[in-house]
């Protein structure tokens, strides 16, 4: 016959706290950063995201609420018609080919270039490569405005005023994406290179069959980057261009100031939203590449 003593439950019961999982200082300094980290990325995200939600949220009210005190932050009955307007008042089309015709080109124009020149600098050898590379360094500590007359009379001595073309050839030459290259460079293997030179190739059949394929992310983040970079400039179209025919979407767009005289800023704004679509649509395709150019190398 079994008897069933009550052992520990009569004078030994044990405490509700035992069996739990004890937490330790390290798990409580944990929380507190993972709470401080929330907290500081939400603030950073509504400082990054606030004026685009601002501008969109603006961008939908009707011309009379554009002004209206206080201003609501969501537009409870979304008005389209300002988006009309761009379009009756701008040839958005043409500024919008003219803007994707000019940094495509530039964007690609800089993928090549800076690759070619990033390799020089980091696996072949030729006399005075370090002081050409610290004067390559050095042009990025020079202002745009200050070479812009420079520029503008050896366009005019192409005969090339007031042409794509003017846009284009100046800023394909790039020293920031030729630095980002050769350090990307100089994070692949030497050894590939004496491997091709051992099978007989030459420099640069061993640039455009074995070092170019491995540095399509290093290339693909010069692409973005001057993309979205060329994509809003508005200092040297405003200086290199006179035909409206010849404007891109950030010149076009200060024709619509016109409408803050009459009380529209939702026109204005509309047609800041449609500015930003290409460039968002061209960061969302190239995230992944950006990601992994950004992370090549780090082993994450």
């Amino acid at each position: 016959m079994t008897t069933t003593t009550d052992h520990g439950l009569a004078g030994h019961s044990p405490r509700l706290s035992e069996g739990l999982p004890e937490t330790s200082p390290n798990r409580r300094r944990f929380s507190w950063n993972f709470a401080i980290r929330i907290v500081l990325l939400l603030i950073a995200a509504t400082l990054t995201l606030g004026p685009v939600l601002w501008t969109l949220s603006t961008s939908l009210r009707s011309p009379s609420e554009s002004f209206k005190l206080p201003p609501s932050f969501f537009p409870w009955n979304p008005d389209f018609t300002s988006y009309g307007e761009v379009f009756q008042q701008l040839n958005i089309f043409l500024l919008v080919l003219n803007s994707a015709l000019v940094t495509g080109l530039i964007a690609v124009g800089q993928m090549v270039t800076a690759a070619m020149a990033g390799y020089a600098f980091a696996h072949l050898k030729f006399r005075g490569r370090g002081a050409l590379f610290s004067i390559v360094l050095a042009t990025m500590m020079v202002p745009v405005q200050v070479t812009i007359v420079p520029v503008f009379m050896l366009i005019r001595g192409m005969g090339l005023s007031d042409t794509l073309l003017a846009l284009i050839l100046p800023a394909i030459p790039t020293a920031f994406g030729t630095f980002l290259m050769r350090q990307y460079f100089m994070g692949l293997p030497a050894e590939l290179a004496e491997a091709a030179a051992i099978d007989g190739a030459s420099p640069w059949r061993t640039f455009r069959s074995v070092y170019a394929p491995l540095a399509m992310p290093g290339m693909a983040i010069v692409g973005i980057l001057a993309f979205n970079f060329h994509w809003n400039e508005f200092f040297r179209p405003l200086i290199l261009t006179i035909s409206e025919q010849n404007f891109t979407l950030p010149l076009g767009l200060v024709s619509l100031q016109g409408n803050l005289g009459t009380g529209s800023i939702s026109v204005v704004l509309a047609g800041v939203v449609l500015s930003m679509i290409p460039a968002l649509v061209v960061f969302m395709f190239g995230q992944r590449a950006l990601q992994d150019g950004l992370t090549a190398g780090t082993g994450k």
